[in-house]
C-alpha cells in the first residue's frame, strides 16, 4: 500500500491515561498528523511530575514489554507497580 493510500487513524480526542496517549504514538507516526500540531509557547508548559531514566538491559526490557502486553498496561505502570511491590517487602 502507497502512503497516499494509508489509513491514517484520527486521533483520540481525550486518552483515559499516558500510557493510553504512548500505546497510540508508539504504534502511529506523528509525520501523518502535522496539521493537527500547533506550537506552544514554552511559558504555558508546566512540570507536574518528575520523572527518573534507569537504564534496563535489553533482554529485561523485552520481558517488560511482554507483561505489558499482556496486563494491557504500558510499561511505565507495569514497572511501577513492581517496583512498590518489591519495595513494600523490604520496608
Amino acid at each position: 500500500m502507497s502512503d497516499k493510500q494509508k489509513r491514517i487513524d484520527p486521533i483520540p480526542n481525550e486518552f483515559s491515561s499516558l500510557e493510553d496517549a504512548a500505546e497510540f504514538w508508539d504504534t502511529h507516526d506523528t509525520t501523518d498528523y502535522l496539521d493537527n500540531f500547533e506550537t506552544v509557547p514554552i511559558e504555558e508548559t508546566q512540570l507536574k511530575q518528575r520523572h527518573f531514566e534507569v537504564e534496563v538491559d535489553m533482554d529485561l526490557m523485552k520481558v517488560l514489554y511482554e507483561k505489558a502486553q499482556q496486563k494491557q498496561v504500558g510499561i511505565r505502570q507495569l514497572v511501577n507497580e513492581m517496583l512498590r511491590e518489591q519495595l513494600r517487602h523490604v520496608a
